[in-house]
């Protein structure tokens, strides 16, 4: 039986394949943004008639569907490894998801790019929202088996959810920038990918922040998040171009990363204030 080295522990397994889970979804954002992803000639999985490709914005989608295999198969060790140890049962729930979607996101991923070749209507809105929303929920997935398998190694406390929030919210704004609101810059491939690494991070922390403050009984708060995490999607989701980007959706586009900003805001104000005024309080009573 081969023997897993004393570094390499399943807490920081999951951690590493949500990375590389986050790295897969903006290369992916990147070749559909680029157009790459159909410089196969309509095939899949051959590329260009052959087994590697045959120019640059092939080798771009050839890469993108490698770094899907190598993903894919890290993701089943993520599955296997939570139900072979101790962990609790929401961790193995959260992993088994993100295993279950994962040939799902494949075919959705050999759909998008036939654009009626193989398959008419390859290239729809369904299938292309369908494929990033599976490709979230893989994430998300990851995201929350990692969280709850490192519950327990390390001490709870109101500044953990503190940071979460803050590194939330950091990326929230760096988001801003990339997105396609401010005129800040081009809404290019390297921008979209850019938008979808720092919103997906951004979730993530905000994931956390919910969970953490739900170990402290902050129901109301951990409402606020969940709210947030909800209207943040809905940008991710719009910024796909699922739906033609006119002036309305721009402005709901807007209200969305707007409410989401101020909602975090808010509650990361909140935190702190109730943290300073326990510490006051122990402090006095010291």
């Amino acid at each position: 039986m081969t023997r897993v080295p004393d570094w390499l522990t399943f807490r920081r397994y999951a951690a590493f394949v949500t990375s590389a889970t986050l790295a897969l979804v903006m290369l992916g954002i990147y070749t559909a943004a680029s157009g790459a992803g159909l410089a196969c000639a309509q095939q899949w999985p051959l590329c260009d008639g052959g087994v590697l490709p045959q120019s640059i914005p092939s080798f771009i989608e050839w890469f993108h569907r490698l770094w899907a295999m190598i993903t894919g198969f890290l993701i089943l060790g993520v599955a296997a490894w939570a139900w072979r140890g101790t962990f609790p049962r929401r961790t193995r729930w959260a992993a088994t998801v993100a295993v279950v979607l994962t040939p799902l996101q494949a075919v959705l991923g050999a759909v998008t790019v036939t654009f009626n070749g193989r398959l008419p209507g390859g290239y729809s809105m369904p299938v292309h929202a369908a494929h990033f929303v599976t490709g979230f929920v893989i994430f998300v997935g990851l995201a929350y088996a990692t969280l709850t398998a490192y519950e327990g190694s390390h001490r709870g406390g109101i500044d953990r959810a503190r940071t979460a929030l803050s590194v939330s919210l950091g990326g929230m704004l760096a988001g801003v920038v990339f997105s396609r609101l401010p005129p800040l810059l081009a809404y290019d491939p390297w921008a979209q990918a850019a938008f979808y690494g720092v919103s997906l991070a951004a979730f993530g922390a905000l994931l956390a922040a919910t969970r953490w403050l739900g170990a402290f009984g902050r129901g109301r708060l951990r409402v606020a998040t969940a709210l947030a995490g909800g209207l943040l999607f809905l940008a991710m989701l719009l910024g796909r171009d699922i739906v033609y980007y006119t002036a309305t959706v721009g402005l709901v586009n807007a209200a969305a990363v707007a409410g989401a900003l101020g909602l975090v805001a808010a509650v990361r104000w909140r935190v702190r204030d109730r943290a300073e005024r326990g510490g006051s309080t122990a402090g006095t009573s010291n």
